[in-house]
């Protein structure tokens, strides 16, 4: 074999050699594009899943909701309400009772919750805007609201006289029954407004005025089931909730929005967490390959890495070489993708290019806090695989080329 064609032969396995991890190279830094437009898209959709089943609870409840943990239902005095009006921080607030009651319409029964209501109510709590057909009940009427839900369990009709709405409640007390008017307490209710929110809220509530409620249930006029409060914008929830446990005394129970939906903030934080949990192992799967890519090139600058030892530069100082490199690579990739990624949720955000119905967008919110996640994982991630390619460099591998 010449010595011309010696040369030209190993230039060329040299060439191919480079090639082969550039186009690794490459391959790694679009699987961390993908990767990180995928994690991005993803908590976004979730993020505005989370904001729109949380949009039902908003509508429903209060910023806190004052209820007490003996018995049902508890007495507010003149004097609580003044200093309740006098906390720093209280917009305003509403007496409500609720009960499970029996709903008879027309031969048909329904059981659900009726829910008395002060004139304040819908001050507190913005039911009107989910009202779908009539208007809210006018206090100190027989005036009431229903579910959509309801009104089809009832083949309910809106300010029908022909046939009301019949409330049944137990009689509190002992001894025998004889007939139905000694077991239950009953007052008849005209719907005029029909709200829809959800399923489980549809066909739960009954809302009609709150004198109406007290009397079903023989309550005095200032004894109800609960206070629901909304707080001005910058009021400290923690200090008022102090004030309100020390007005009411310690049998006080006082809720946020997250406490009374509890268990939905749970399920709801564990889908995000396990979702994101999923598309960590897929870019842990993506940066497999960029460690494989610095490996690669650590093997084809076998020689070059020899010469720089050789110059005096420390094995500790070559290894951090491609420890840059891979975090340049990482880097490179995750701002690709969080910007590809952001492209399409504002488009999705602006265009409501996928429809879960012909009228309803699939929800998706831009975060800042996915942008740190996604940042953080990807760098985290990057930065074990390119120190573990990294390690490659040794003693052993300098002297063995």
């Amino acid at each position: 074999m010449s010595f011309p064609f010696y040369i030209a032969r190993r230039y060329t396995i040299s060439r191919s050699k480079s090639t082969a991890v550039n186009i690794i190279s490459v391959i790694a830094a679009l699987g961390i594009v993908v990767s990180a437009t995928a994690l991005f898209v993803i908590l976004s959709v979730f993020s505005g899943l989370k904001n729109f089943s949380l949009s039902f609870t908003n509508a429903t409840d209060p910023d806190l909701k004052i209820t007490t943990s003996v018995g049902k239902s508890f007495v507010i005095s003149p004097e609580q309400e003044k200093k309740l009006k006098a906390i720093n921080g209280i917009t305003i607030y509403t007496k409500v009772v609720e009960e499970r009651v029996l709903f008879y319409y027309d031969q048909k029964e329904h059981v659900a919750f009726l829910k008395g209501t002060d004139s304040l109510f819908t001050t507190v709590n913005p039911m009107e805007k989910q009202l779908v057909v009539g208007y809210w009940a006018t206090p100190l009427t027989t005036q009431c609201v229903v579910g959509i839900g309801t009104v089809s369990k009832l083949s309910l009709g809106l300010s029908s006289f022909s046939h009301r709405l019949e409330v049944y409640v137990p009689k509190p007390g002992k001894g025998t029954i004889d007939t139905p008017d000694d077991a239950f307490n009953k007052s008849a209710l005209v719907p005029v407004g029909i709200y829809s929110i959800n399923d489980d809220v549809d066909s739960k509530y009954v809302y009609c005025d709150l004198g109406i409620a007290q009397s079903l249930l023989q309550f005095k006029p200032n004894q109800v089931t609960a206070i629901e409060i909304k707080l001005a914008p910058d009021a400290s929830e923690d200090n008022i909730k102090k004030q309100l446990i020390t007005l009411f005394g310690k049998n006080a129970v006082v809720k946020n929005r997250a406490q009374l939906n509890d268990s939905l903030y749970k399920m709801l934080n564990s889908e995000n967490l396990i979702t994101y949990l999923i598309c960590s192992l897929v870019v842990v799967l993506t940066l497999f390959c960029l460690a494989g890519a610095l490996i690669m090139l650590i093997l084809d600058k076998k020689e070059n890495i020899k010469t720089l030892y050789c110059l005096g530069l420390e094995v500790r100082s070559i290894r951090n070489i491609f420890l840059y490199q891979g975090l340049f690579i990482t880097a490179l990739g995750a701002f690709a993708g969080l910007l590809l990624g952001s492209i399409i949720v504002l488009l999705q955000m602006k265009f409501s290019l996928i429809t879960i119905t012909p009228t309803l967008p699939f929800p998706v919110e831009f975060n800042i806090l996915n942008i740190v996640i996604v940042l953080l994982t990807l760098f985290i991630l990057g930065y074990l695989a390119s120190r573990i390619a990294a390690g490659r460099v040794n003693r052993k591998l300098i002297e063995n080329s």
